[in-house]
C-alpha cells in the first residue's frame, strides 16, 4: 500500500449464497472481511453481521454487515479492489439485477463527501431505504453524516424503521 492511510470508506457487504471452501453466508461476509485486509483495506471497525430478507427474486436470506476501513486509495481504485474481491468469491456483475450471490461489496459513504463518476456514486443511491445497510452501519458509525441529506446514519435508520400506522 502506497502513502498515508488518510481516507475512510463505510463498506456494506452482504451474501446470501454457499461458497465451496468457505462456506455459508455468515462465513462468507466474515472471509470477506479478511479479503479487504489481504487486499490493503485496514478494517477500522466491522460491525455484527445481521440476516435480512431478500430484495427481488431470490429467496434466500442474506448475512450483512459494515466495516470502516481506511486506505489512500481513491475511490475508483477503491472501487476496483471491491469488485476484484467480489469476483475471487465467485461474484459476476451480469444477468438478472437483484439474484443471488456469492459476495456484494459496496461504497456507501466515503470520508472525502460525494462522488461522481461513471460506474460509481457515493453515497450509494439507495442505501437510505435499506435497512439491511443502515442497520449495521449505525452499530459503527451512527454519527457519520449523509453528505446529501445532513442527516447522521442514526436519524436515517429511525426513519426508515419507525412504526407506522396501517392505512385506514
Amino acid at each position: 500500500m502506497r502513502g498515508r492511510l488518510t481516507d475512510r470508506y463505510l463498506i456494506a457487504l452482504g451474501s446470501n449464497v454457499r461458497v465451496p471452501g468457505i462456506g455459508g453466508p455468515r462465513r462468507v461476509v466474515e472471509a470477506a472481511l479478511a479479503a479487504l485486509e489481504a487486499e490493503g483495506l485496514s478494517i477500522e471497525v466491522a460491525s455484527p453481521i445481521v440476516d435480512s430478507a431478500p430484495i427481488g427474486p431470490s429467496l434466500r436470506r442474506y448475512a450483512n454487515a459494515a466495516a470502516i476501513v481506511l486506505t489512500a486509495l481513491p475511490p475508483p481504485d477503491a472501487l476496483s479492489v471491491l469488485h476484484r474481491i467480489e469476483r475471487a468469491f465467485g461474484r459476476r456483475h451480469r444477468g438478472q439485477r437483484w439474484r443471488s450471490r456469492p459476495l456484494d461489496l459496496d461504497i456507501v459513504l466515503w470520508s472525502g463527501g460525494a462522488w461522481a463518476a461513471p460506474g460509481l456514486v457515493i453515497p450509494h443511491r439507495e442505501f437510505r431505504r435499506r435497512a439491511f445497510v443502515l442497520t449495521p452501519a449505525t452499530r459503527i458509525a451512527r454519527d457519520w453524516r449523509d453528505p446529501v441529506s445532513g442527516l447522521r446514519l442514526l436519524h436515517l435508520h429511525a426513519r426508515l424503521t419507525r412504526p407506522r400506522p396501517l392505512p385506514r
